[in-house]
């Protein structure tokens, strides 16, 4: 730890993903290392605000919301509509890749610039795909995932697992893993074909096979996980890959006092929250609020980028987002989508 490192972050531009990366940040700041995220305009606001240096990818406007929930539910807002489990994994398949590939080919340039001319020790991006910039930079680069692990088999595939997205559990039915698992690959068969030859135009030494999304690094893999829900024991990983409890950011900049509203009322406390994309299903928010609205107990709300579209309870509070590390410790029961944001943070 005497040798103090420049490590540059490159999170995919959603709100999860950066908010596990500064996360790790803030342990390799306190360390004394020197901390950079290469970044779009919308989260410049707010990674300052934490003292982080930035790299901006995109130009610098006056338009800075602090995250970029909104474009990310904005994205998959069709993912979001009534489907089955099914039909919204090869939506999401489809209209994911081609919208990250769209996003990171405008990124390219920009990134290979800021790489050149920062020259990192390290490298730590948080993505879904490889990036020709980072594989081809010859530095050495870890490969962050902070979704749940079994989403790492769009990067390396163990058949002893569940295809992910589906929310299947280990002890689901196996005879239907392997139809699910070519039905997924078979959504993004176009896309990939095009990311491929993205890869190679780019001069990427990496190129994943069998529409696979990343290439394991050969230097380090790191994913956050709790170890006693973790499939390690049915699928031992590499020797390359870390598993962590979380990446939980400190929320030292943000503070919160629990409102009057609720101070006075009876009851246990509660945390109602469905993350960055499940809080822009409006009707969903709608139906769990007429709900918990009946319960004798009060309840912390994050309501997410469509806020302003309902109305809280009176049993209720919230705000577009809340500081989630402070209210946690505070709160009698969490009830989540189960991003792994949350649940690690939880």
């Amino acid at each position: 730890m005497s040798r103090k490192l420049t490590v540059l972050f490159v999170p995919i531009n959603y709100v999860g993903p950066i908010n596990s990366s500064i996360g790790m940040a803030e342990v390799l700041k306190d360390s004394g290392h020197r901390v950079v995220f290469a970044a779009r305009n919308e989260w410049s606001k707010r990674l300052k605000s934490l003292d982080i240096e930035v790299e901006l990818l995109t130009e610098e406007t006056d338009e800075v919301t602090g995250d970029s929930a909104a474009a990310n539910a904005e994205e998959l807002k069709s993912v979001l509509e009534d489907k089955t489990p099914l039909e919204k994994a090869l939506e999401c398949m489809s209209i994911l890749l081609n919208d990250v590939i769209h996003d990171s080919d405008k990124d390219e340039q920009k990134l290979k610039q800021i790489i050149k001319r920062l020259k990192p020790h390290v490298i730590i991006t948080d993505h879904i795909i490889t990036l020709p910039s980072i594989a081809g930079s010859g530095i050495p680069w870890i490969f962050s995932y902070s979704s749940n692990p079994l989403s790492l088999d769009t990067g390396y595939e163990d058949k002893r697992l569940p295809p992910s997205i589906l929310g299947l559990s280990i002890n689901s039915n196996k005879n239907l893993w392997e139809e699910y698992r070519q039905q997924l690959k078979n959504a993004r068969k176009d896309d990939w074909f095009k990311y491929k030859d993205w890869l190679i135009s780019n001069g990427s030494p990496l190129v994943p096979d069998d529409f696979q999304l990343w290439v394991p690094s050969p230097f380090a893999n790191v994913y956050m996980f709790p170890e006693e829900l973790d499939y390690t024991d049915v699928r031992p990983l590499p020797k390359t890959f870390h598993r962590f409890d979380c990446m939980k950011r400190s929320g030292n900049e943000d503070t919160f006092e629990l409102p009057d509203k609720l101070k006075s009322r009876s009851g246990k406390l509660i945390y109602l929250s469905l993350g960055s994309m499940g809080s822009a299903n409006v009707p969903l928010m709608k139906r769990l609020i007429a709900i918990l609205s009946k319960c004798e107990h009060k309840f912390i709300v994050s309501k997410g980028v469509k806020h302003n579209e309902y109305e809280l309870a009176d049993n209720m509070w919230g705000e577009r987002t809340v500081p989630q590390v402070k209210v946690l410790p505070i709160i009698d029961l969490m009830i989540t989508h189960g991003g792994n944001n949350s649940v690690t943070e939880t």
